[in-house]
């Protein structure tokens, strides 16, 4: 049952107290009243189970205080005395208790030891209400754990699913059995838990249904637990809702509106939900209750500041009331955290965030009374002598002194503190990272550089470790991730760049070891970047494990990038292990304007025949011009750019010499890859491959947008026939998904071909190609449909898509189309920046398949001379307008470039 993952997962408890969650997610089964068992007096044990009983109650008491680790003492000393009597059931009950109490603390592995005997026990018995019960608990250990997959499984059995009306649960699942049992309450727990593990997947649709599903029973014991979670579901899909306007918004997509709408909706409903649980818990005399629903009232006040949800009045009468309430507390974790969230409060018109990875500008509580409140924090950790939730407070107090009051002499003793405790006495490091980062930024405050980095290098260590569980863990972290994870590796890499720069050699060559950290560094953030936008569904297992060094062959060079608040590094990489780095002294959004008029002049291509490179030119010598004698002097032929932020953004072929009168096409063959640990660099035959072409020419149109038709892609699918005779065609209404499974299912195609409108957005659900039958085909299903029926011998080669549409100025959705050819399963992608929609594509497609199937010619290769094809355009053959960039730039290699 138990597997060691859970010797460094609890990652999902940790960082959801960022976010006020510490109150959020409603372990079900917790409303159930700890077991106190009835000692039967023996004659020859008499006096031992009069000893294991007063360690049981004591245990109770321990645990009625808050203090943890007190009552797991009494009650693992009562478990030894009752194993010594063979007493079983009383072993099963303690085991019960000891159970929650680890989940209570984070510590899984345990919880989920003690889960197994009680298991066990229970199914020795043949006690099937039981056995329901305790599926549901161990499912919410794995859901805490970012395993939701996992925790479904224990819960009914299906995952993927859209609609749980008419769903049959699996045999044995929780809920089948507590359905079959006639168990209401633990019918009640299954479902709760299964709405919570859908909302942390992200899908939140069947969150909600299951949700509701529970509320029907209106039991009076589960309400407040009901309307609590419902109300983070939908808060939770409001925040989604707002992205896909914000997507459509750049993609100008009419929908634009409605999705807003949707999110508006849903922030209403949310603070009705929290309103009621807040009502109920009061009406049941749940202080703790009362507290978790008022600070998830003040959340949403922030998280809807746009549309004015909550009045400010109303904001300020719960912060009160939440401070009030305070006091009425028992001691206990959740008070500590209590304390802590409202200590850190932003100002009113400060955005929610995580509170420890940024600072403020202004706090919403007086600096004093925040004092207060961290003071009593660290108190009650301290008696309770939960180790955990002390070392939380010590950082936080650190942080408060870093950010509003600039005092670093106590910022740093408060958070050398939370670092000594996390290291010493816990046995999950998760938080450590945020002390280390933060111990590291307060040095760095104080120009002590040299003493910062060990400590940015330890905090980028332990995320290494905790990436894919914390982005996996809960879906809302996705959109934290530019706060909570991406400024640490941004900051080290700086750091590691900097030194390297100052050990310089006399032709300007970066010092190795610090140099081959920082690109370490710069390609475990694309990783975690590429990960954080595909979400649970991405799997990334390393293909490539050489360093650039290694990798590079004699004629091709890598420029990488790496985009900070004041200046972009641009990093070279040579094949004899040369490597030169330039900075471009530009502000973030200084650099991202220029890009976004680059792009804006090509976009306009579409009108305008004579292309004015200015901007071209500017960025040429901003990026390449630095490079020249370089690539120059090594002979060059191709480059492969691994490129950050929105300089993915940049159809790089179209960069212009003014000096040379050239494209940047014109002189290299040109790559881009999400990462080298994902790409695969083996050169393969295309010659006599065969090729799956999916096609669309005709109108489409998919909730209220319309798709234009084609009417070029019947010339571009006959060219991809005429290169490759193995050719097959699912074509308007033949190219369905279930048409497109069993093809793929019957025969493996080295190369698909999709002709068909593909839209990439800021989030993976606006992801997705059209098909025939006016249906979405996301990449997700895309991926899962090629990893189902290829082996890993069988992987798609090449994924050609010709119509894509990124959103202008959007680098997430860049940043999809990046890592679509991981996504999918194939090991590289020709695919477009814009949707072209002319017969040039035809003519490029053409030329370029032709190329490929050249035993000498690398993919980049084949695209360049199509490229250059449309540039040198001097005969009849293809109309001489379609030398501008407008036509052929927006073609791009991702991927295996060989």
């Amino acid at each position: 049952m138990v597997n060691k993952i859970f010797s460094k997962s609890t990652t999902h408890y940790w960082l959801t107290i960022l976010f006020f969650v510490s109150f959020t997610f409603c372990v079900w089964l917790n409303n159930v009243q700890l077991i106190i068992p009835q000692v039967s007096m023996g004659n020859l044990v008499q006096a031992q189970a009069i000893d294991a009983d007063k360690l049981v109650n004591r245990g109770v008491e321990s645990y009625k205080t808050g203090n943890f680790q007190a009552a797991i003492q009494s009650w693992e000393a009562a478990l030894k005395l009752y194993e010594q009597q063979k007493n079983y059931n009383h072993v099963t009950v303690v085991s019960e208790n000891l159970a929650r109490t680890y989940q209570q603390l984070g510590e899984n592995e345990q919880a989920l030891n003690y889960w197994d005997k009680v298991n066990n026990y229970y199914r020795s018995q043949q006690n099937w209400l039981k056995v329901g019960r305790v599926l549901t608990e161990i499912a919410q250990v794995y859901s805490n754990v970012g395993q939701t997959a996992k925790a479904i499984n224990f819960l009914c059995g299906a995952s993927d699913i859209k609609n749980i009306e008419n769903l049959t649960c699996q045999q044995g699942s929780a809920l089948q059995i507590a359905t079959q049992q006639q168990d209401k309450v633990g019918e009640i727990a299954a479902l709760g838990s299964l709405g919570e593990t859908y909302r942390l997947r992200g899908n939140y649709d069947v969150a909600i249904q299951y949700l509701e599903a529970a509320k029907k029973s209106d039991n009076q014991t589960y309400n407040f637990a009901i309307l609590n979670s419902l109300g983070n579901a939908r808060a939770s899909r409001a925040q989604l809702w707002n992205l896909r306007a914000k997507s459509a918004q750049q993609q100008s997509v009419s929908r634009a509106t409605e999705f807003q709408q949707n999110a508006n909706n849903d922030y209403q409903q949310a603070l009705e939900y929290f309103q009621a649980s807040l009502k109920e818990a009061r009406q049941q005399d749940n202080k703790s209750g009362e507290m978790r629903s008022l600070l998830n009232q003040i959340q949403l006040f922030y998280r809807s500041k746009t549309i004015s949800l909550i009045p400010q009045n109303e904001f300020e009468v719960n912060i009160q009331a939440a401070l009030g309430l305070l006091d009425k507390l028992p001691d206990s974790v959740n008070k500590v955290y209590s304390a802590i969230d409202l200590a850190n409060l932003p100002g009113v018109d400060e955005e929610l965030s995580s509170p420890f990875t940024q600072c403020l500008t202004k706090s919403k509580l007086p600096n004093a009374q925040a004092k207060e409140l961290f003071n009593q924090a660290i108190k009650i950790s301290q008696r309770l002598e939960d180790y955990r939730s002390e070392s939380y407070a010590l950082g936080a107090f650190g942080h408060f002194y870093e950010c509003q009051e600039k005092n670093y002499k106590l910022a740093w003793e408060f958070t050398n503190k939370a670092i000594l405790l996390a290291d010493q006495k816990l046995k999950a490091k998760d938080s450590l990272y945020l002390w280390e980062w933060q111990a590291g930024r307060i040095l760095k405050a104080e120009n002590q550089d040299t003493k910062a980095l060990p400590f940015y290098q330890r905090a980028y260590n332990i995320l290494e470790q905790l990436r894919s569980d914390i982005l996996i863990a809960d879906r809302d972290f996705q959109f934290d991730f530019r706060d909570i994870i991406e400024p640490v590796y941004r900051q080290l890499a700086q750091l590691q760049l900097e030194f390297a720069s100052t050990n310089i050699t006399s032709n300007k060559e970066l010092n190795k070891p610090e140099f081959n950290s920082a690109l370490t560094t710069i390609n475990s953030l694309r990783l975690a970047e590429i990960q954080n936008y595909f979400g649970n569904d991405c799997i990334l297992t390393a293909i490539e494990n050489r360093n650039i060094a290694e990798i590079v062959e004699e004629d091709s060079a890598f420029i990488s990038s790496i985009v900070l608040k004041d200046k972009t590094g641009i990093i070279l990489s040579l094949p004899n292990q040369e490597t030169h780095l330039e900075w471009i002294d530009k502000s973030r959004e200084t650099l991202s304007q220029n890009i976004k008029n680059f792009y804006d002049g090509l976009i306009r291509g579409k009108r305008d025949i004579i292309y004015n490179t200015k901007d071209a030119e500017n960025l040429y010598e901003l990026i390449i011009r630095p490079l020249e004698k370089y690539l120059e002097a090594q002979k060059i032929q191709t480059l492969v750019f691994i490129q950050d932020s929105f300089l993915r953004n940049v159809p790089m072929a179209a960069l212009y010499d003014k000096i040379g009168k050239k494209y940047l096409i014109e002189k290299y063959a040109i790559a881009t890859t999400p990462s080298l640990q994902l790409t695969s660099t083996q050169k393969v035959n295309f010659k006599s491959t065969k090729a799956l072409v999916l096609a669309v020419s005709k109108e489409i149109q998919i909730d209220d947008v319309l798709f234009e038709p084609l009417i070029n892609v019947p010339l571009e699918t006959k060219s991809i026939q005429e290169q490759f005779p193995n050719t097959k065609k699912l074509e308007n209404q033949d190219f369905t998904i279930s048409n497109l499974k069993k093809e793929i299912q019957n025969t493996a195609y080295p190369i698909i071909h999709v002709a068909t409108h593909a839209q990439f957005g800021t989030i993976p659900e606006d992801t997705f190609l059209v098909t025939g039958n006016n249906d979405k085909l996301t990449i997700n299903q895309l991926e899962t449909l090629l990893r189902e029926t290829n082996n890993n011998s069988n992987l798609v080669e090449l994924l050609a898509l010709t119509a894509c549409q990124t959103a202008v100025g959007d680098d997430r959705s860049t940043l999809g189309l990046a890592g679509v050819a991981l996504q999918a399963g194939a090991k590289s992608a020709m695919a477009s920046l814009w949707s072209v929609g002319d017969e040039s594509t035809a003519n490029l497609v053409a030329e370029f398949y032709n190329q490929l199937r050249q035993p000498k010619i690398t993919k980049a290769q084949a695209l360049q001379l199509a490229q250059l094809k449309l540039i040198n355009a001097k005969t009849t053959e293809i109309d001489i307008q379609y030398n501008h960039p407008y036509y052929w730039a927006p073609f791009i290699i991702i991927g295996n470039w060989l």
